[in-house]
């Protein structure tokens, strides 16, 4: 299963609220499993996604995770799927 961790940079102050809308999206979608955490560092938030193929998991990614208002920036790592089977 695509698996992918989003780093997301907030606007100070609204990484709860980003949090929440986050999961509002994510719940919405079938067949996808996701971890989202508030974290301290250079990032605000740690989002942890996995879908039933990579071409949804982008679209997902780009189309509505990264149009969240109030987000900044993000970094996405597409984990190497061949690895996670060794």
């Amino acid at each position: 299963m695509p698996t992918a961790y989003v780093l997301l940079n907030s606007d100070l102050g609204t990484d709860e609220s980003i949090v929440n809308e986050v999961k509002q999206i994510l719940d919405a979608e079938s067949k996808v499993n996701y971890e989202v955490q508030g974290v301290y560092g250079i990032y605000d938030i740690v989002l942890k996604i996995s879908a039933d193929n990579a071409e949804e998991l982008r679209a997902i990614i780009t189309n509505k995770i990264r149009k969240i208002n109030k987000v900044q920036s993000t970094l996405t790592m597409m984990v190497i799927e061949e690895q996670e089977k060794l």
